[in-house]
């Protein structure tokens, strides 16, 4: 690992004072919430800062609030264990606290926070074996011809990779707000804004500007008759990433859908969201028949690769299932 400077931050303006200081002095800057992927990172010198800005010294930044108009406000710093036990997540938030006990194992959950699954970078072995790909400053993604069996089958091109994030999946679904605190001021960027493709820049995963913190995420208020659910598939049982993943919200009434998320991971290189499945479960009686044709509409578009066309059965199947579930 390389030597670099540890700073630990009053607040989140502290924070980006570091950084801006830093940059002015031509050093470059890491930030670190829980670490248990950026230290991993920095070990095997995918990362090389010569300043870590250590966000857990900042007070507050570790806490779940209640938001103006109803929803709830939750620190960057949460920890994923922490997240899932809150009972206003669990009660009114159900897919998110699902989404958040599927990450990993329990030791890392208590460590690694919100912001920090949000934000973590791609776990394609190419990437992560120092291969010069597309993501590590080279021009090639060699998984379009090597090992793809869990690479992308939407919207993938020219990278392939897949958003690890099991808690994005979530927060797109729920129509989360992103509160990011940079040197050029603070933003609230909507979830579904945040993530980007591989075609607007191959080399990043989301809107981040150099040296800007998640430092919270909004949940708005939740209405009545809304039911949430969120399904994992994985190679094994712990300890790793959704092969397919889906989040979904519907808000129900007399059983009929009144609105409708449906957002997939493990799929694309963003939390991929299924608009038109949304249209076709909106107004519906919700019936055994339209979870299939929902599980059908969600593989419309997929182009697998060599490797991953197992990924449209378990799509096509995960979709329907998982919508007659919430529903009923």
């Amino acid at each position: 690992m390389k030597a670099f400077t540890n700073a630990n931050p009053r607040d989140v303006a502290h924070a980006v004072t570091i950084v801006k200081q830093a940059r002015a002095d031509h050093r470059s800057v890491a930030i670190a919430g829980g670490g248990s992927d950026l230290l991993g990172m920095m070990k095997e010198r995918l990362i090389t800062p010569d300043v870590l800005v250590n966000l857990k010294s900042i007070k507050g930044l570790d806490q779940v609030k209640a938001a103006p108009g109803g929803g709830l406000t939750i620190g960057g710093l949460t920890t994923l264990d922490a997240l899932a036990r809150v009972p206003a997540v669990r009660d009114r938030y159900a897919v998110l606290a699902e989404a958040a006990e599927s990450v990993a194992t329990p030791q890392i959950r208590n460590a690694a926070t919100i912001a920090g699954n949000v934000c973590q970078r791609p776990w394609c072995w190419y990437y992560r074996n120092g291969f010069k790909c597309l993501k590590n400053g080279g021009t090639t993604c060699y998984s379009v011809a090597g090992e793809n069996e869990f690479h992308a089958i939407f919207g993938g091109g020219p990278s392939y990779i897949v958003h690890p994030s099991d808690t994005a999946v979530a927060l797109v679904a729920l129509d989360a707000a992103f509160h990011l605190a940079g040197p050029a001021g603070d933003r609230v960027v909507p979830a579904r804004e945040f993530f980007t493709l591989p075609t607007a820049d191959a080399s990043r995963e989301n809107v981040l500007k150099d040296g800007e913190i998640l430092a919270s995420i909004t949940l708005p208020a939740t209405r009545a008759g809304v039911r949430s659910m969120y399904h994992k598939l994985m190679d094994r049982e712990a300890w790793t990433h959704a092969i397919v993943s889906a989040a979904i919200v519907i808000e129900m009434d007399k059983g009929v859908c009144r609105t409708a998320r449906v957002v997939l991971g493990g799929v694309a290189p963003i939390p991929w969201r299924l608009p038109e499945v949304e249209k076709m479960l909106t107004g519906q009686q919700m019936t055994p028949e339209l979870a299939a044709k929902a599980g059908e509409a969600a593989v419309a578009g997929a182009r697998p690769l060599a490797k991953n066309g197992y990924k449209v059965p378990m799509v096509r199947a995960m979709v329907a299932r998982t919508v007659l579930s919430v529903a009923s």
